[in-house]
């Protein structure tokens, strides 16, 4: 017994997803999505991917989305399976990640009563989705076909266009629950979208571009500040702009302005190091700011600009959202950042920068580069993030996980002419889905180097079963201290009696074994050099490389490192 000709409701609302543009599906087993599943593995035009966790599967899917900029489709059956999503979708809301999360239901009359496998799934995921629908019981009638392809496309739409994000359609599905897919024409003969969706980007007028340039008239202490950027025309704006205005650009190494063909020394990649001192960021007077993207990883900029607070704080925004978290006061701009960019380059005034503000900077960054590139051959975290700096390939994309590695690789991850992609989830900065989330990138034929901890490694173990599954090109270079490095950064390191048990978390990780045991090549790198000659190796499959490491030594090791790069600062013109 089978769905027989309500299939086509199914079908098409699937068919009109990829006359949208959908691309990648990412299913989980089970038995009420039936439906779902099966017409999507039959469409010849859209690719399947399959997982049986569900959360892995929301972070590979939103890997996926995170590179292409276009939204996956994920499919789950009903209960608590839907659940496992959540921490995906919290991810994806708040970095800007088109998700299509389609979640099987029992139909009303299981719901409420007692029937297996059946929650509350109405709205589920509250106010982390920019649109939530209840789908209508299947039913084959030209209406309902005409409403399924409708609500496919609305759904699309709404993920891909600002902010872009996650949207929830809940299917509830009778039984029988089996497709039937051997009828004729089951996509429908439409070669484009049933709804078409004519959309522009916020673009501020010349007007208001002046503006912000006589906000800043007269003012010589400058920077601009850029967090993730994902727009490889917006990131040559940036580079063009500093040149233009001779104006130091703090790029937090998402920005992906460090390792870019025309990075140039006005890209200060050290800003964070030559912070760190407070005495040096209270001597540090400062009278503007344009930052284009999000908030930048460093911990001392922020401390720095919420005390300082500069007379004139812009903030260029694709969107509506206020991404600014010093409270300070702040002048939002939302436009499109190339549009943007283009009207400041453009534009015929160009601001005067102070001449010892300007290489206080470029200086310093060249002796902070210096300092740590120096003594490279004990191998710590902080080498091992240096060394993958200088050794990876070319045209690859970086994946880090949060907590110690991201600030390794703001620190150790340094200029160079070269293309090199550093992603990461920072939208909720969990430490949870990462090598899922790698994968998911690693999944658009493009070679990746994960940079993780290993309880962030632990956390998403299950992933590299889909590695193995579909062969996905991913190394993973795993920094293993033994438990939470980050916390021996942080003041609970003081509190000896609970912190290791609390915070130091040792659990003694058997990586080898967990990673051989899955038919998983393994390496250990021993020294410097070993790893240099790993990394240099390219990207071709699937393989875990373990560096051991000591949260105490490796805690000492970073502040030495900070410590000579504050003797070495040059500070002449400083205050």
């Amino acid at each position: 017994m089978n769905m027989g000709d309500k299939t086509y409701y199914v079908s098409y609302f699937i068919d009109e997803l990829y006359q949208n543009g959908l691309e990648h599906v990412v299913i989980s087993p089970g038995s009420r999505s039936t439906p779902m599943a099966m017409t999507f593995a039959e469409h010849p035009s859209i690719k399947d991917w399959v997982h049986f966790d569900e959360r892995s599967s929301a972070f590979f899917a939103l890997g996926l989305a995170k590179r292409t900029q276009k939204p996956v489709a994920l499919i789950c059956t009903s209960g608590t399976a839907a659940a496992n999503y959540y921490p995906a979708i919290i991810e994806a809301y708040y970095s800007r990640v088109p998700l299509l999360v389609l979640t099987a239901d029992r139909p009303h009359e299981l719901r409420d009563n007692g029937a297996p496998q059946a929650i509350d799934q109405i709205k589920m995921y509250g106010d982390y989705t920019k649109y939530f629908h209840e789908m209508a019981i299947p039913e084959n009638s030209e209406q309902m076909k005409r409403y399924a392809r409708r609500q496919a496309s609305r759904a699309y739409s709404i993920s891909n266009h600002p902010n872009k994000g996650p949207v929830q359609l809940n299917f509830p599905f009778r039984d029988p629950l089996v497709p039937d897919l051997s009828l004729p024409d089951l996509w429908g003969e439409r070669s484009q979208s049933y709804v078409n969706h004519i959309t522009g980007h916020e673009q501020v007028d010349g007007q208001a571009v002046h503006d912000v340039m006589n906000m800043i008239d007269g003012l010589g202490r400058g920077i601009i500040v850029c967090g993730e950027l994902h727009s490889k025309e917006s990131q040559q704006l940036v580079i063009n702009l500093a040149k233009q205005w001779e104006i130091p650009v703090f790029a937090d190494v998402l920005s992906n302005l460090r390792k870019h063909p025309k990075t140039n020394p006005y890209i200060i990649s050290t800003y964070d190091a030559i912070l760190k001192r407070e005495d040096i960021r209270k001597q540090l007077d400062i009278d503007f700011v344009i930052r284009f993207g999000s908030m930048p990883v460093s911990k001392p900029y922020m401390q720095w600009i919420t005390a300082k607070q500069p007379k004139v704080h812009i903030v260029v925004d694709e969107n509506q959202g206020y991404r600014e978290p010093t409270n300070i006061e702040t002048t939002m701009v939302f436009s499109e950042l190339a549009h943007f960019l283009n009207q400041l380059i453009s534009h015929s005034f160009v601001p005067k920068i102070d001449s010892d503000w300007k290489s206080f900077w470029l200086d310093n960054d060249q002796i902070a580069q210096k300092i740590l590139t120096n003594n490279q051959d004990e191998l710590t975290e902080g080498t091992a993030v240096l060394t993958l700096s200088e050794e990876v390939e070319e045209g690859s994309v970086v994946f880090v996980g949060n907590s110690m590695p991201i600030r390794d690789m703001d620190t150790f991850f340094l200029n160079s002419q070269r293309s090199i992609d550093v992603m990461s989830n920072r939208g909720a900065n969990g430490i949870d889905g990462v090598i899922s989330s790698a994968l998911g990138v690693a999944a658009t034929n493009t070679p990746v180097t994960l940079v993780i901890g290993d309880v962030s490694f632990l956390h998403d173990y299950t992933a590299l079963f889909i590695a193995r599954q579909y062969q996905l090109p991913l190394r993973v270079l795993v920094l293993n201290n033994n438990g939470g490095g980050i916390f021996s950064f942080l003041p609970q390191n003081n509190e000896k009696k609970h912190f290791e048990n609390l915070f130091g978390t040792p659990f003694n990780p058997p990586i080898q074994t967990m990673v051989e045991g899955l038919g998983v090549r393994y390496q250990r790198a021993s020294s410097v050099q070993n790893l240099k000659e790993i990394l240099s190796q390219p990207v071709q499959y699937l393989e875990v490389i373990e560096v051991q490491t000591d949260r105490d030594d490796n805690l000492i090791w970073h502040r030495q490192k900070w410590e000579s790069v504050y003797q070495q600062l040059n500070r002449d013109g400083l205050s």
